[in-house]
Formats: structure tokens, sequence, C-alpha cells
């Protein structure tokens, strides 16, 4: 059985009789946990081997866990700062900053590799406008360069724990003010500002090996009239074409409010793959996923499939072997500088 075009959530902390009916279709291919899945390190294991054992080859396993604001698993992992921190840091010390980033990266993939859990979607790679407060902190920096710089070096230490990273959001939420989760941003910048500022960390990050990206629930009004996920323009003149991205489009929630412009669930799915997404998410809406799973019955994409391989997790340690680790006891101490000092008054 391949990977379905379909990635969902579940309930609980552990899976029900209809959830496991609903993975084994071959419509699904992959689950993201939330922080309602997770009651600790031994149970989110539990359930992940669980959910992998179901079908061969398993079905992907993600989570949001970018640090600061968004981590879903908490107790018993570490407190991951959010990406802003590091480009505080880099404002002191660019040197430091980028080997402080990959071994945050390192810990936060190590950690979620030990419980089974294939990949994070991140990093963040919108700029830091300042404008967007569902982005905030969430973005390294205001500086294109800069934030393609960190986000590289947290993404070669994410690459060693045996991970692929996921840069959102293409082709950049950080200008808008409006959060796509409860409403419809709407970008009126011309496709120049744009190009040079917003595209640049996701061009670098895609020559430097990112294996996936995940586009915006944001309109550009004087580029083209559909949500970025919803439009060929950008997933494939720009994304495919122009920047030539080989690796996977995830779409962002199509049951955020942004995303009612497309339709009932199953248009929402449909108008995703067309444009060019590999996999669609449909979250926190059991009927919308069932509606999914029935509309996309027929629906097959070799390419796609073949390069959902990739997001599979690799060279997991056991737990107790990971805090055995000088990187993972190094990394948690930096992890202690952000704790006592989240302000960056540190001694760089």
């Amino acid at each position: 059985m391949s990977h379905g075009p379909l990635m969902l959530d579940i309930a609980g902390f552990e899976l029900t009789q209809l959830e496991r009916e609903m993975l084994l279709h071959p419509v699904a291919g992959g689950v993201i946990l939330f922080s309602r899945n997770f009651q600790s390190p031994q149970q989110i294991k539990t359930l992940v081997s669980e959910i992998h054992g179901l079908r061969e080859p398993p079905l992907l396993i993600a989570v949001d866990q970018e640090g600061g604001r968004v981590q879903r698993f908490r107790e018993g992992f570490s407190r991951l700062p959010p990406a802003a921190w590091f480009g505080e840091l880099n404002k002191q010390n660019s040197k430091k900053a980028k080997s402080i980033a990959q071994k945050i990266g390192w810990l936060m993939a190590a950690e979620l590799r030990s419980v089974g859990v294939d990949f994070s979607f991140a990093p963040v790679l919108d700029l830091g406008f300042g404008k967007s407060s569902v982005i905030g902190d969430r973005a390294f920096d205001r500086k294109p360069l800069v934030v393609a710089e960190l986000a590289h070096a947290w993404m070669m230490g994410v690459h060693e724990a045996g991970m692929a990273a996921v840069g959102k959001h293409f082709p950049g939420h950080g200008w808008v003010s409006g959060d796509s989760h409860c409403e419809l941003p709407i970008d009126h910048r011309r496709l120049g500002d744009i190009m040079m500022e917003d595209l640049l960390p996701f061009q670098r990050m895609i020559d430097y090996g990112m294996e996936a990206i995940m586009p915006a629930h944001v309109i550009y009004d004087h580029i083209d009239p559909k949500l970025a996920g919803f439009s060929k323009y950008w997933l494939q003149d720009v994304l495919r074409k122009q920047l030539n991205f080989q690796g996977v489009i995830f779409s962002d929630d199509l049951t955020m409010a942004a995303a009612e412009e497309a339709g009932g669930y199953a248009q929402r799915a449909h108008a995703a793959l067309n444009a060019g997404c590999d996999m669609v998410l449909v979250c926190n809406n059991s009927a919308g996923a069932s509606e999914v799973l029935e509309a996309l019955g027929d629906y097959n994409n070799p390419a796609a499939q073949m390069r959902l391989i990739r997001m599979h997790g690799r060279k997991a340690q056991h737990r107790e072997v990971l805090h055995m680790d000088p990187r993972w006891r190094e990394s948690v101490e930096l992890i202690a500088l952000y704790e006592e000092s989240p302000s960056l008054n540190l001694d760089l």
C-alpha cells in the first residue's frame, strides 16, 4: 500500500477503532499529532509505534515542534526557544548563533526521532516584518539572508538526527497582519517585492537540500487571485519551475478559515492537489477528513508517492541512549541559557 495524499489527525492518547479504519484507507498517508495526543514520552512512543505498525510502508507521522509558542510535546522534552531567539543571538555573534541553531535543530529532531516521529513542520522561513501576530517570534529575523543562514544551520542539525525539514509558509506569511487560522489574509505587495525578500530564504533552503515546503493560506492579489496553496502559479510556475524545487509540497490545514474560499472539504482537497500539493492536511474535523477519504478514492500520483518516501525518519536513538549522548547534554545546557535569559542578556 503506497502513501495516500491525506494527512489527518486523531482525537486522543490512543487510537479508536474508527481511527484505525480511517488510517487503513488507501487515501490516508500520514498523521499529524497535537498536544491533546501527548501524555508522556513513553505514551507517545507507544502511539507512534501502533500507527506505524498499521501498514507498509508506514504512515508518515508529523508534529509542529518549532519551539517557543509552537511546541506540541513538552513534558519530558526540552523546552525549545522560538526562532527569533536565534536571530537576536545572531546580532551579537553570528558564528555562535549558527552553531547554537544547529545544535538545537539536532536536539529537536533527535528527541522526536527517539519516540518515532518522522518529522516536524519546521523551520518557519517567513520574514519577521513585525506585522503578523501569528508569525511573530516564530520568524528567525527580518533580513532574508539571516533567515536563510540560521535556518540552514538549524536544518543541518535536523539532518544529523535523521529527520527531513519542512519550510513554511511559502511564498511568505510575514507581511500580512491577518491570521489565516481565523480569516483570509490578503497581501497587496507586487511580485518584485516578494521575489526580492520573502522568496530568498526558500530559494536558499531549496539549494541547501530542504525536503519539503508548506504554502501559506494567503492571497497575493496583485499576482494571483487564489490562495498560494491552491495556486498553480505559485506551486508549479514559481516553486517547481523557477525555484526548481523537487521535494514534497504539503498543504496547510484545509480546515483553517482562509481555506474556505475553495469550497467544501472535497473541493479544497482537489483544488490543493490539482494546484501541485503532494499531500493535504485535514485537522480537527473528522467529518471533513472522512469526506476527503471518500472523494479521493480514485486519486493516484506516483510522483508524489515517490517524493513522500523521503519524509520517513532515519537512525532513531532510544531515549536512554540519547540522554547519554554528549551532544544531548551540550544542547540541554544551551537550552538552560534560554531558560535563564530569554531576553538574550547572554555573555557571548
